[in-house]
């Protein structure tokens, strides 16, 4: 008669032949997880069917502009979990954070200083700051690869028939300097899509589907190790219960109200505007 515990053992003899010791220790691992996961639970067949169909539906939902994968990943904390498991060792490097499920297209490359609210619907807004490695050393020619949601908290690959292509985004490249700035609309809290397995998940257990207003970021330079990050508007909600547990106190911004007609009109954007310094810090590679 096979046994709980014998099931394992066998599940995890079948790997010896794997010729990559890192794919063998990964699958050596999940296979007693889960297996421990489900002695502890008494995991029922009806359950681990409807595990399954979850699963499933999770798959059929991802399309070339939506990855509900990574979103329940988001949601289950694994994602941010990732991230803090290979967090740099330099602490004054930017910290890091979750990519998120919209960053599914090429962002457009711009100009420095160019706006990245094409249909010009937000309240007005300049980010600028200036890359530096962890010495302080600007770091000429960084990429910055950033995209947000518009004001009404909705990323153009999911209108679009209402965005332009490429609203929100933009490729900078800072200058000799390390310097970079670009216009944008100043971002809102807006809920994660729940129109599929992951919103009824977090129907089923009671959680709230916001995200605090952000703007996203993969930072870049020769030599360096990226980051992928965001910046938190300050005093914004859900700060305190984001819904991928993705905030990081120091990556909370103020985006200060700036009145200051000649500063905008140098910036390019109406007065009175708001303005949020960023100054990302890249730690060696």
């Amino acid at each position: 008669m096979t046994t709980e515990d014998a099931v394992t053992t066998e599940a995890v003899d079948s790997l010896r032949g794997t010729d990559d010791p890192r794919l063998r220790e990964l699958l050596t691992a999940l296979i007693r997880h889960l297996h421990a996961f489900t002695r502890e639970t008494r995991l029922t067949r009806q359950e681990w069917e409807t595990a399954l169909g979850f699963l499933t539906e999770t798959g059929q939902t991802c399309t070339g502009t939506r990855q509900e994968f990574i979103l329940l990943s988001d949601v289950l904390g694994l994602s941010m979990l990732v991230e803090t498991v290979n967090g740099y060792s330099d602490p004054g490097s930017t910290e890091s954070t979750v990519l998120g499920p919209f960053h599914l297209t090429e962002s457009p490359v711009r100009d420095l200083g160019a706006d990245l609210d094409l249909a010009g619907t937000g309240e007005p807004c300049v980010i600028s700051g200036v890359v530096r490695a962890a010495d302080g050393t600007p770091l000429p020619g960084a990429v910055l690869d950033v995209w947000q949601a518009d004001p009404n908290g909705f990323y153009d690959v999911q209108q679009p028939d209402v965005q332009p292509p490429g609203n929100g985004r933009g490729l900078f490249t800072a200058d000799d300097e390390g310097r970079f700035w670009f216009r944008t609309c100043v971002p809102s809290a807006y809920p994660i899509p729940t129109d599929g397995p992951v919103g009824a998940l977090l129907k089923a257990t009671g959680r709230h589907p916001y995200r605090p207003a952000h703007i996203h970021f993969i930072v870049s330079a020769a030599g360096h190790a990226p980051v992928t990050t965001h910046i938190f508007v300050a005093g914004g909600t859900h700060l305190d219960s984001d819904a991928v547990f993705a905030v990081k106190k120091s990556l909370v911004k103020d985006f200060t109200p700036t009145d200051d007609p000649a500063l905008a009109a140098g910036y390019g954007v109406p007065n009175p505007f708001r303005h949020a310094r960023f100054d990302p810090v890249l730690e060696r590679s």
